[in-house]
C-alpha cells in the first residue's frame, strides 16, 4: 500500500523522523475494538495493541489512538501483528464530550486527521434542525471542511422544504441531497474526496451512513439494517468506527449512530456557529443585557422583526449553558490532576530522601 493514498504527507513525514532510527514504520489506524487496533502500513494490514509503556505515558483516553490516526509501529508482515509505540500529532480531530449519568467525564476523539466532515441527516422522518445544529457545532471546530448530507431523498414528500430547513441551520455550508439507496446525488459526495483525502460521516442512527459508503464503493461491503416504521429509528448496525478506502481514491470513516453529541467546551465553538447572534449581542445598548426587558436590546428587536428566529437564539443560550458546565467540569478535573501530580511528586521525594 502506497501511504500517500492514505493521506501520508510531508507534515507526517517530518513528525515521524524521531522514530526512524529505532526501526519503526508508519501505519494508519482503520478501526478500533476495545484495546485491539487494525492499521494499514506499506507491508499491508496489521493488528495489535499499544505497548504498556505507551499506555502508561498516555495521559487520558482522548490521547489514545483513534480511527484516522497515524502511529509508529513495529510490524510483522508474516503474522500481521503489530505493537503501537507512538502516535503522530493530529492535523485535525473531531471531538465530542462524553457523559456518564449526566455528568461530564471527558472528551472523546471520534476520528482524526480529517479533511472533510459529512453531517448526515435522514429525510425519511421530520427534519430535526436542533440535532443537525449540534453535529455542525463540533464539526465546524474540528479543523476540517464541513458538508451537510440530506440522505433518503427518495423517501421525502417535500425535499424543497427539508432543504430550506437545513439551510437555516447550515447557513453557507454545502448541502448535498442524495439517496444512498437509488444512488441519486452520490457522485456529488465524490467531489469532496480524492486521493489522500479523508472524510468522516457523522449523524444519528438510521440516517444511512453505511448505505452511502456502500454506494460509493459500488458494493455492499458494510452491514446495513432496517429502520423501524413506528419512529424511523435505525438499528445500530455500525458498532465500531472504520476507515474504508474508496476505489478511485479517498477514504471515508463510518461511525456508529450518535444519539447525543455532547459539546466539548471549545471556546471557538459559539463564534463559529453563532457569529450572527454574537454580532447582535454586541449591538445591545447595555453590555450586561439579559435580552428580557432591557431597552435597546438588539436581540429582542431582531426577533420581533423576524431577522432572528427565536428558536435559534434559544439554541444559542442552551449551548452557552452547556459550554459553561463543561468548562467548570474541566477546570475541576484539571485541579484534581494537578493535586494528584503534586502528591505523587511529594511521595516520590519522601521515598528517595526520607523527608
Amino acid at each position: 500500500m502506497d501511504l500517500k493514498l492514505l493521506g501520508w504527507d510531508a507534515t507526517f513525514e517530518e513528525s515521524f523522523q524521531m522514530y526512524v532510527e529505532d526501526g519503526f514504520i508508519p501505519a494508519r489506524i482503520t478501526s478500533r475494538q476495545a484495546n485491539l487496533y487494525t492499521a494499514i502500513a506499506e507491508m499491508g494490514e496489521l493488528r495489535g495493541k499499544m505497548t504498556g509503556r505507551l499506555r502508561y505515558e498516555t495521559a487520558q483516553g482522548s490521547d489514545y489512538p483513534t480511527v484516522g490516526d497515524w502511529v509508529a509501529v513495529k510490524g510483522n508482515a508474516e503474522t500481521g501483528f503489530m505493537q503501537i509505540h507512538g502516535i503522530l500529532p493530529r492535523k485535525t480531530q473531531l471531538v465530542r464530550a462524553d457523559y456518564n449519568n449526566g455528568a461530564y467525564v471527558g472528551d472523546q476523539v471520534i476520528s482524526a486527521n480529517l479533511d472533510v466532515v459529512f453531517a448526515v441527516m435522514g429525510l425519511d422522518s421530520e427534519f430535526n434542525g436542533n440535532k443537525l445544529l449540534r453535529f455542525l457545532a463540533q464539526a465546524n471546530v474540528s479543523g476540517a471542511k464541513t458538508v451537510v448530507i440530506l440522505n433518503k431523498a427518495d423517501l421525502c414528500d417535500d425535499v424543497a422544504a427539508a432543504e430550506k430547513a437545513a439551510r437555516e441551520v447550515a447557513k453557507d455550508l454545502p448541502i448535498l441531497t442524495v439517496s444512498g439507496t437509488t444512488g441519486d446525488g452520490i457522485l456529488e459526495i465524490r467531489k469532496f474526496l480524492g486521493i489522500g483525502i479523508t472524510g468522516s460521516l457523522i449523524g444519528p442512527s438510521g440516517v444511512g451512513k453505511s448505505t452511502i459508503i456502500n454506494a460509493l464503493l459500488g458494493e455492499d461491503q458494510l452491514k446495513v439494517g432496517d429502520v423501524r416504521e413506528s419512529d424511523s429509528k435505525g438499528r445500530h448496525t455500525t458498532t465500531w468506527r472504520e476507515l474504508v478506502v474508496l476505489p478511485g481514491g479517498g477514504m471515508l470513516i463510518d461511525n456508529p449512530g450518535i444519539r447525543s453529541f455532547g459539546i466539548t467546551g471549545d471556546e471557538n465553538l459559539i463564534a463559529a456557529e453563532f457569529g450572527d447572534v454574537e454580532m447582535l449581542i454586541s449591538q445591545c445598548k447595555f453590555g450586561n443585557c439579559r435580552h428580557l426587558t432591557e431597552p435597546g436590546c438588539a436581540i429582542k428587536n431582531a426577533i420581533a422583526k423576524g431577522d432572528l428566529p427565536k428558536e435559534r437564539f434559544d439554541n444559542y443560550l442552551k449551548l452557552q449553558r452547556e459550554l459553561e458546565i463543561v468548562s467548570v467540569a474541566k477546570s475541576q478535573r484539571s485541579r484534581v490532576r494537578q493535586a494528584q501530580s503534586a502528591a505523587s511528586k511529594r511521595r516520590k521525594k519522601f521515598e528517595e530522601t526520607g523527608r
